[in-house]
């Protein structure tokens, strides 16, 4: 198709947040990649932050991390996973970055003396954020999704963009609008009510949806469908019900049984004769849905009770356990409640441990103690990040001797800094996007766990961290049975360890995580849920 202009589909929700735009986007644009056609999806996010990489996890959940060092909404980590090709910082933008762009073009007096103000400087600059997207020409259809919720204060400089944006594209946009139709239990029926409020609110900004997706936990019958159609101005068959799923990733397939991918191709006056088969996603499912085996695993981190903190990881573990038709069960574990009294309790019954990635003291004990149990009682484990700095330090403590052995992250003044910050971050005083952030390569050692994982050498993943294993300690790890099994030659820096006594033991600085998807689940998570499974 890429000889006709790019189709742009814009995705707003109405009612209430957290009705699932991100999954409707990857949905959409997983129907349209089987299809044939090259796709990609935007978010567009309304806070006043730069990015999230200064947030806390409780306030936005995970921060993903793109090949080119984006700090990034959590549902890039779904466009990818759902889509199987990388984003860029390009993906994802925030009113922080708007505003920045504007203000520094005013600083340099690109606006040749004009009053500078939200329409048209904010919003054109948004419109360019939007289309940047196809400076190569080479995407048939931009999904762009509008984070919140229509109607709140800081989308409307959004809202108003696309709205000028579909004039400008002609007939090559169309709007989704998603919203919520609760069903009430004292009157014993769905409410449209709050759908058509949500419309007449985007209506009021000059939008007329095109399609409304219905989140719903009761099937929409064609009466309400109808209702709905009527009062919102829209086709009847472009009312498209999103009912409740046990996993996200049936949604592609009741989308597909709603037909939203035919009626977006039917009102972009497409022809397309090739059908989504979407056969790696049924197989996925179908060993998601039918497992042969069931193991239990914990994963220790301090952001356990918002498991959005750690998105990529859980959904890693899903792509894996469907790999290996296990079903995995995860129990979250919270770093600060772990001590000496109920460690045995929490952990022994477990087939193997992850310990998630985190910033700061707080809970790192606790991850110690962790650590220390299954080492020494030959559990899998795989450290993530912090978790392999942990792993470090408790390997420095408990096996080498080296008392108080730390981070300089934890303790500045530890007579054995084990981890200590980076050379490259230590005249770094701003806080924002300035880690190392992104993908780096990395080298395996052949003979080690990690390599059986691959299966090749040269591997690349993303970072996102601003310490580092210090080198000064190498040779005494490695005659003490820990060695270094992945390096950054480049700058060799220690890029994945494990004990070569354990039954599986391996801790990696990188995120993994950010690489799994439902077509290719990540190698290294797959080792080690099939360490888990031998451990059973």
């Amino acid at each position: 198709m890429k000889d006709s202009p790019t189709k742009y589909i814009f995705v707003t929700g109405g009612v209430t947040s957290s009705l699932g735009k991100g999954i409707v986007s990857a949905s959409l644009g997983k129907l349209l990649a089987e299809r044939g056609y090259s796709v990609t999806i935007q978010k567009l996010d309304p806070y006043i932050n730069v990015d999230p990489g200064t947030m806390n996890p409780f306030e936005h959940g995970e921060c993903y991390v793109t090949d080119d060092g984006a700090e990034t909404d959590l549902d890039l980590g779904h466009y990818e996973r759902f889509l199987n090709r990388p984003t860029s910082q390009a993906n994802n933008v925030t009113t922080g970055r708007i505003y920045q762009t504007v203000i520094e073009k005013e600083r340099k007096g690109d606006y040749l003396g004009k009053t500078v103000q939200i329409i048209p400087h904010i919003t054109d600059e948004i419109k360019r954020r939007i289309q940047i997207l196809d400076k190569k020409k080479e995407f048939d259809f931009i999904i762009t999704e509008i984070g919140g919720t229509v109607g709140d204060i800081e989308a409307l400089p959004y809202i108003e963009a696309v709205r000028q944006l579909k004039w400008e594209l002609e007939n090559n946009a169309i709007f989704i609008h998603l919203t919520l139709v609760p069903f009430l239990a004292a009157a014993a029926e769905l409410k449209t009510k709050p759908t058509q409020h949500s419309v007449k609110t985007l209506l009021e900004a000059g939008i007329q949806p095109d399609i409304l997706v219905c989140r719903t936990e009761h099937p929409i019958n064609d009466n309400i469908k109808r209702k709905i159609a009527q009062f919102c101005n829209v086709e009847k068959n472009a009312v498209i019900q999103s009912i409740d799923a046990k996993t996200i990733y049936e949604v592609p397939l009741l989308m597909q049984k709603e037909g939203l991918d035919k009626i977006i191709l039917k009102k972009l006056n497409i022809e397309c004769k090739k059908k989504a088969r979407l056969i790696k996603l049924k197989k996925f499912l179908n060993g998601l849905q039918n497992p042969k085996k069931e193991i239990t695993i914990g994963l220790v981190g301090k952001y356990v009770s918002l498991q959005d903190a750690y998105k990529s990881i859980s959904e890693a573990i899903i792509h894996a356990g469907a790999k290996k038709c296990c079903k995995i069960n995860v129990e979250w574990i919270d770093s600060e409640d772990i001590n000496m009294q109920n460690l045995k309790s929490k952990l022994s019954h477990l087939q193997g441990l992850i310990v998630a990635p985190g910033f700061g003291d707080r809970g790192i004990d606790g991850k110690i103690l962790a650590i220390k149990f299954v080492r020494e009682n030959n559990i899998p484990f795989l450290g993530i990040c912090l978790g392999m700095q942990t792993a470090v330090i408790e390997f420095s403590r408990n096996v080498l001797g080296l008392k108080n052995a730390n981070s300089t992250e934890m303790d500045p003044k530890t007579k054995f800094p084990v981890i200590n910050l980076m050379n490259g971050q230590k005249d770094i005083t701003r806080k924002g996007g300035t880690m190392r952030l992104g993908a780096y390569d990395c080298k395996l050692k052949t003979k080690s766990n990690i390599y059986n994982c691959y299966k090749k050498e040269q591997i690349s993943e993303r970072h996102r961290h601003r310490y580092e294993f210090n080198n000064k300690y190498l040779e005494i790890f490695k005659k003490n049975g820990l060695i270094a099994s992945g390096i950054n030659k480049k700058n060799n820096l220690v890029e994945a360890i494990e004990i070569q006594n354990h039954k599986w033991f391996v801790a990696v600085q990188f995120h993994p995580e950010y690489k799994s998807t439902v077509d290719k689940p990540h190698p290294l998570f797959c080792g080690f849920i099939k360490a888990c499974i031998n451990n059973k």
